[in-house]
C-alpha cells in the first residue's frame, strides 16, 4: 500500500520560513530530515530555487548553498535542461544501516533514555492535542498511515511508515512547530528504533498500537491517546537499549 500523501500541515512544516541564524545549514538539515524520513519521496522534484527561496523566506544564494550541500551528501541530484531541476535521492537501506549502527554505538544508555523521555513526551503531547483538534480528514490520514504500516513488508518500509504515522499525529494537532519537532525527533532517533528489527509479534503489536492511537484520537479521547502514544514509544526505546547493550558487549 503506498504511503498517504503528505498533509498540508506536514508540508507547511517542511517549507515554512526559517529562523534567522545559519539559514543554509537549517535548510540543509530540514530537507535532509524530510528526505530521510520519506516525507519527500525518492525521485520527487523539489520546488525551483526561486520558489524555495520564496517559501522559506531566504535569498536564492542561500538556497543554492543548501542544495549544493544536499548534492554532496547524495540526497538530491540536479538535472539540467528541459524538464530539469533538483530531485530527491533517498538513501538505500545499505547506506543507512551502517550509519545507524555507528550512531547507536556513540550513544550511552543515559542518552537513549533521555531521548526516549523527550520523544515520549512529544508523542503524548501531540496525541493529546490531536484528539482535541483533528478533523475527519486528519483522522483518515492517521488511519491510512496505520494501515500503510500494517501492510509494509520490509524493515525500511516499516521504519518509514512508523515515522510517517507519528508525523501525521503531530500534524493532526494543527501545529507546524510541533510537526517540525516531531520530524526532527523522528530523524534523530526514528531510524535507530528500527535497528533491532521487528519480528511478526512485535510488528503486529505496533500495528495494533497505531490503530488504537488513531482510534482514540478519532474518538476525541485525549488522555487515552496520550497514554497509548507514550507506551508505544517507551516500548520501542526499551528494545533499542537492549540492542545497544548487545552491541557494546554488555
Amino acid at each position: 500500500m503506498p504511503a498517504p500523501d503528505a498533509s498540508a500541515i506536514t508540508r507547511l512544516a517542511v517549507f515554512t520560513p526559517l529562523d534567522s541564524l545559519g539559514r543554509a545549514e537549517l535548510i540543509t538539515r530540514r530537507l535532509a530530515d524530510a528526505i530521510c524520513l520519506g516525507l519527500l519521496a525518492d525521485g520527487e522534484q523539489l520546488p525551483s530555487e526561486a520558489d524555495l527561496a520564496d517559501q522559506l523566506g531566504v535569498a536564492i544564494a542561500t538556497v543554492r548553498e543548501a542544495l549544493g550541500e544536499l548534492r554532496r551528501q547524495g540526497l538530491i541530484v540536479t538535472r539540467r535542461g528541459r524538464g530539469g531541476g533538483s530531485f530527491v535521492r533517498g538513501p538505500s537501506p545499505r547506506e543507512t544501516a551502517t550509519h545507524r549502527r555507528e550512531r547507536l554505538r556513540e550513544l550511552s544508555v543515559e542518552d537513549l533514555r533521555d531521548l526516549g523521555d523527550h520523544y515520549a513526551s512529544l508523542a503524548a503531547g501531540a496525541a493529546l492535542l490531536a484528539a482535541d483538534r483533528a478533523s475527519p480528514e486528519d483522522v483518515r490520514r492517521l488511519t491510512d498511515a496505520a494501515e500503510a504500516f500494517a501492510a509494509a513488508e520490509d524493515p525500511d518500509r516499516r521504519h518509514r511508515t512508523d515515522g510517517r504515522f507519528h508525523v501525521e499525529v503531530a500534524a493532526a494537532a494543527h501545529s507546524a512547530r510541533l510537526t517540525r519537532a516531531e520530524i526532527a525527533m523522528q530523524t534523530e532517533i526514528g531510524p535507530l528504533l528500527w535497528l533491532p528489527g521487528a519480528d511478526a509479534a512485535v510488528g503486529g503489536r505496533m500495528a495494533e498500537q497505531h490503530h488504537r492511537i488513531a482510534g482514540a484520537i478519532g474518538a476525541g479521547e485525549g488522555e487515552h491517546a496520550a497514554r497509548l502514544a507514550r507506551e508505544h514509544v517507551t516500548e520501542a526505546i526499551e528494545r533499542l537499549i537492549e540492542l545497544h547493550l548487545n552491541l557494546m558487549g554488555r
